[in-house]
């Protein structure tokens, strides 16, 4: 579960001045930019990036941007007053227009080139160059990164224009994603799963981009017109951008000798991570190469957790390639992801992703992107057995530590007490053939029923007595695993509705609140945020026979809903 708000310092940022006095950055002090790369950051068009771990650019600022929401959690977190997105500078700042930096505010954003691998497979076709020497941030854009209450955090613009990596693009982000990320990467926060943070959120007044999307009700796979959006920038925080892919990238480098320092990159980009996102873990009295161990163990136990996590909840990532997983073991990349409604193991919600990055496949999709993270630090333990034995030995129990996470899990999930192997497959086997909600299905579960009946108000469809009969052995089997007192049933009761939550993400209710926000109207988006701000909670009346229901049957299979494309 997130940390208790109450803990965090009283807002006592309250001017754009106090804000850009906490600028401190430590990755263009300790990194290499791209010798190549222009002093003004006037570097917008596709080009080849051949060295540095980084470009300097400059983000293009959205016109008459308009503001429409902030988190109120992330800003107290930081100490900012929310009466600082009323100033002038923060409000240009983060719509894009970075001539407002004050020192020690640089004027200058940066953007990162990495690598892809899709389940251990090197890419370089995505590259408009076929070089691998073109792929990377094409529309994020980060433009502070400081110190708040003595923790470091990175802001960056999504779809802040192009950068070098743009593959010819324009560098936007339509309305509608933007409103996604923003509201999802607040509510993974309030689930307690590790993630990149939500700050503000503008539109633009008068600036539109042209996007494939769906028509209303079109049951079509692909989008099947094109539709003028409103273009906004969404400010995502993370203490790290890193990426696995921008390990890769210098791994790849250091591997064929691309230039003479391309071995000496991959070190001290490795050696950056660990400040950024290890800091507190790591010992840095240690030697460089038990950093190193020490970092794939960490680094191992984050990712794992992360996708159990993800189980917990519902939520799938839709493409968990190397370049959408953090290096600092958080949820990165709110491009395709959705939450599962009616369960299948299979659930994907992007039309592109496939089986592989599906709902239950997330598991196997890590592994391989660990597997991406394992080669890239290689390299660096070459001269040293011992380091690269304990390295090895990281990678060869990945599905051990997996599989741990993933029953830890489920033991929580049920409230059981240790993990039931026959009692988890039986259960997820009843749970496709009655087709059951998620989310309702488990929260009606922690309320320890003693009639099916309870748990038959999320089922899609009717069952059988047959079926019905299955049912009634497993909760006859559950609850013998299970504390029998009504005390200690209580307690299950509490833990379970803490792992459990009430209200999940619903694509049918938020097309609403982005087709609203289209219109001028930003209300169905802050109704979200509270909601979304407590759902593991009992809410009013109103909220629960609005968001804690089952998914209409008017909504499957409709473009936009049930599934969507990347475009975005």
């Amino acid at each position: 579960m997130p940390a208790n708000s109450s803990l965090f310092e009283s807002p006592t940022t309250k001017t754009f001045t106090e804000f850009a006095r906490q600028a401190d950055y430590s990755l263009m002090n300790s990194l290499e930019a791209d010798p190549q790369a222009t002093e003004d950051g006037n570097d917008h068009h596709p080009r080849q990036v051949f060295s540095g771990h980084y470009v300097p650019v400059t983000p293009t600022a959205i016109p008459q941007p308009e503001y429409i929401a902030h988190s109120k959690t992330l800003f107290k977190e930081l100490g900012l007053h929310d009466e600082l997105v009323l100033d002038e500078h923060f409000r240009r700042l983060f719509s894009g227009d970075i001539t407002v930096a004050k020192k020690p505010m640089r004027p200058i954003g940066w953007a990162t080139g990495y690598a892809l691998s899709i389940y251990g497979t090197e890419y370089i076709q995505q590259c408009p160059f076929r070089t691998g020497n073109g792929y990377g941030d094409g529309r994020a854009i980060s433009v502070f990164e400081g110190l708040f209450n003595g923790r470091r955090w990175e802001m960056q613009l999504k779809g802040g224009g192009p950068t070098p990596y743009c593959r010819g693009a324009d560098g936007r982000a339509v309305l509608r994603s933007s409103i996604r990320e923003f509201l999802a990467q607040d509510y993974m926060q309030a689930l307690g799963v590790p993630t990149s943070r939500s700050l503000t959120l503008y539109v633009s007044g008068s600036e539109t981009v042209s996007r494939p999307w769906y028509t209303k009700n079109s049951k079509s796979i692909n989008p099947n017109i094109l539709m003028d959006n409103p273009v906004a920038i969404t400010t995502r925080v993370a203490p790290s951008f890193l990426r696995i892919g921008q390990l890769e990238l210098f791994a790849r480098r250091a591997r064929s000798n691309a230039h003479k320092s391309a071995l000496n990159e991959l070190h001290m980009i490795i050696k950056h991570l660990i400040n950024r996102n290890y800091q507190q873990v790591i010992d840095p009295n240690l030697a460089f190469s038990d950093q190193v161990v020490a970092l794939a163990y960490l680094f191992r136990g984050r990712l794992t957790s992360l996708v159990a996590n993800w189980m917990r909840v519902g939520y799938c990532q839709g493409n968990f390639n190397s370049d959408n997983c953090a290096a600092g073991g958080f949820t990165l990349d709110y491009g395709p992801f959705g939450f599962c409604e009616l369960f299948d193991p299979k659930f994907q919600p992007w039309t592109g992703g496939g089986d592989h990055f599906s709902f239950f496949n997330q598991a196997a999709a890590a592994e391989a992107n660990y597997q991406m993270f394992w080669a890239a630090v290689r390299p660096l333990l070459t001269d040293n057995k011992k380091a690269l034995e304990s390295l090895d030995q990281s990678r060869e129990s990945f599905t051990e530590a997996m599989n741990q996470e993933m029953e830890n899990m489920w033991t929580k999930k049920l409230g059981l007490t240790r993990y039931d192997p026959t009692l988890v497959n039986k259960l997820l086997k009843l749970m496709v053939l009655s087709k059951v909600d998620y989310t309702i299905f488990f929260r009606k579960l922690s309320h320890i029923p003693t009639q099916l009946s309870v748990l038959k108000e999320s089922f899609y469809m009717p069952s059988s007595e047959q079926v019905d009969a299955q049912w009634e052995g497993w909760l006859t089997l559950w609850r013998d695993r299970i504390p029998a007192n009504r005390s200690e049933l209580r307690v299950t009761s509490e833990n379970m509705k803490r792992t459990n939550p009430k209200y999940t993400w619903r694509e049918w209710l938020i097309e609403p609140a982005y087709k609203k926000a289209e219109e001028g109207d930003y209300s169905l988006i802050k109704d979200l945020q509270i909601v979304f701000n407590n759902p593991y909670d009992e809410q009013s009346v109103e909220t629960e026979a609005k968001y804690y229901r089952l998914k209409p049957k008017k909504f499957f299979n409709i473009g936009g809903i049930s599934h969507y494309s990347c475009s975005s």
